[in-house]
C-alpha cells in the first residue's frame, strides 16, 4: 500500500503540512480506500461483498442499515443513519467503478499505491475516495451528540446509467426518510459544483429489407435511412449551438447532440436489412428533458418511416432509453449549499457537463450539491489517483459538518 511512502508524506514540513489531527484522520481513510479499491467493484461484477463489508463495520457502531436490491439480487445500495429525528444530510456516493480492460496501468489497479503524496487504484477519484473519507469518520458520528441526522447513501449501477439510486431513493421513501440536503462526492477538487446538465442515452434499430444491391428498388436501406436520422441529430446539435438557451458557466455552455457508435450492414453487395446506432444529448437546465427525443421521434415518424413503409411494410425505426439522468440546478436560497459552503475555503460555486446522482435526489425533493476529493480529469483513466491533500480537505470537510450538526 506504500505505507513509507504515506508516512514520509505525512511528515512533511512543507508549508500546509497536515496536522496531527489531519494525519490520524487521513491515515483513516487510506486504510478504508485501500480496502474499497480492493473490492473489483467493476460495474458488470456484483458489489454485495463491498456492501456486506460496509453494512458489518457501520452496524456495530450504531448506524441502522437498510439494503436494497436489484430485481436479481446480486447488487445492493446501502442507507445507513447515525442520528435520530427527521431530515438529516445524506453524504452519498456509487460504489462502482469503470473497467480496467485494455488500460496500460502501472501497478494493480484493484491494490492502492501510495507514492508521491497520491494514492493511485481503480475507483480512487471516481468515488471511493469520498466514501472512504465518509467512512473513515463514522466512529466520529456515532460518539457525537447529534440534533441532525447524518445519512450515508451507497449505490450500485451509477456508471452505467445510474440504475441504483432509483430503487436507493424509493426505499428511502418508503421509510418515512425525507433528508434536508444531500451531499454527492463525485471528484471535484473539493470545489462546489451547484448545477450539470441532464442526459438521455438511447439505441436507435432501423430495420429495412434485404435484397442484392443490384435491385435497389426491391430493398429498404437500413443504413441509408439511419444516416437520415443521424443527420436530422446533427442539425439539431448545430441549432442549439447557435439557437439554443445558453447558460454561463458551463465549459459548453449550450445542450448537445451526437452520435456515438453505429453498426449495419451483413456484406457489401447486399441492401443491409439492419442498421443500429446509439446517441446521447446533454441538454443545460430548463431544458425539458423530453424536448429532442421528441423532435427526433416526430422526424422519424412523419419523414422517415413513412418512405420506408412505401418500399416495404414491415420496415421502420425502434428508439429504446438507456439512461436518463435530470439536470441539477441548485439554488442559491438551499440550506445545503450555504452549509457546505460554510465549511469549506471560499471559492465560487461552478457547473459541469457530466451528470451525478445528486439530480435525482433534488428531484426527490432533496436539495443537493456535488463536492469530493480529486479530479474528474482522472475519473475512469489508467493509473486513476485521488491527491492526499484532497483527502484531507474532504476529512475536514466531514468533521466540520460533524461538529456543526452536533449539540
Amino acid at each position: 500500500m506504500g505505507k513509507d511512502d504515506l508516512a514520509q508524506w505525512l511528515a512533511k514540513d512543507a508549508a500546509g503540512a497536515p496536522t496531527a489531527g489531519d494525519a490520524a484522520a487521513v491515515q483513516a481513510t487510506v486504510d478504508c480506500l485501500s480496502q474499497l479499491i480492493g473490492f473489483d467493484t467493476t460495474s458488470r461484477n456484483s458489489n454485495l461483498a463491498l456492501i456486506e463489508w460496509a453494512r458489518a463495520y457501520l452496524e456495530p457502531l450504531g448506524a441502522s442499515v437498510r439494503l436494497s436490491y436489484n430485481a436479481e439480487r446480486t447488487k445492493a445500495n446501502l442507507f445507513a443513519t447515525f442520528g435520530q429525528g427527521p431530515g438529516g444530510i445524506v453524504l452519498s456516493g456509487h460504489t462502482d467503478v469503470v473497467p480496467v480492460d485494455g488500460q496500460p496501468w502501472t501497478t494493480d489497479p484493484f491494490r492502492a499505491d501510495v507514492r508521491d503524496g497520491r494514492l493511485y487504484g481503480r475507483g480512487a477519484c471516481d468515488m471511493k475516495g469520498f466514501i472512504a473519507s465518509v467512512l473513515a469518520q463514522a466512529p466520529a458520528m456515532a460518539a457525537a451528540r447529534l440534533k441532525t441526522p447524518i445519512h450515508i447513501a451507497l449505490s450500485y449501477d451509477e456508471e452505467v446509467g445510474c440504475l441504483g439510486v432509483p430503487t436507493l431513493l424509493a426505499d428511502m421513501q418508503a421509510a418515512g426518510i425525507q433528508p434536508t440536503g444531500c451531499i454527492v462526492g463525485e471528484p471535484t477538487s473539493m470545489r462546489i459544483v451547484t448545477a450539470h446538465k441532464g442526459g438521455r442515452m438511447f439505441r436507435c434499430r432501423v430495420r429495412g429489407r434485404a435484397a442484392h444491391s443490384s435491385l435497389t428498388p426491391r430493398g429498404v436501406n437500413a443504413i441509408e435511412y439511419a444516416a437520415r436520422i443521424i443527420g436530422f441529430i446533427q442539425d439539431l446539435a448545430e441549432q442549439q449551438a447557435t439557437q439554443g438557451p445558453q447558460i454561463e458557466g458551463f465549459d459548453v455552455p449550450f445542450s448537445t447532440l451526437s452520435t456515438n457508435l453505429i453498426s449495419g450492414g451483413s456484406g457489401r453487395n447486399i441492401i443491409p436489412a439492419e442498421c443500429e446506432f446509439f446517441f446521447d444529448y446533454r441538454y443545460v437546465p430548463g431544458v425539458p428533458k423530453d424536448r429532442f427525443y421528441q423532435d427526433i421521434r416526430d422526424f422519424i415518424v412523419n419523414q422517415v418511416e413513412p418512405r420506408m413503409k412505401a418500399r416495404h411494410p414491415d420496415s421502420g425505426v425502434d428508439l429504446e432509453s438507456l439512461g436518463d439522468v435530470p439536470a441539477l440546478d441548485a439554488q442559491e436560497r438551499d440550506d445545503v449549499l450555504q452549509l457546505v459552503r460554510s465549511l469549506l475555503r471560499p471559492h465560487q460555486s461552478s457547473k459541469v457537463a457530466y451528470g451525478t446522482e445528486a439530480s435525482f435526489f433534488q428531484n426527490v425533493g432533496v436539495p443537493s450539491i456535488v463536492c469530493g476529493p480529486g479530479s474528474i480529469e482522472q475519473a475512469h483513466k489508467a493509473d486513476e489517483f485521488v491527491p492526499l491533500d484532497q483527502l484531507v480537505e474532504c476529512d475536514r470537510m466531514i468533521q466540520s459538518l460533524i461538529s456543526r450538526l452536533s449539540v
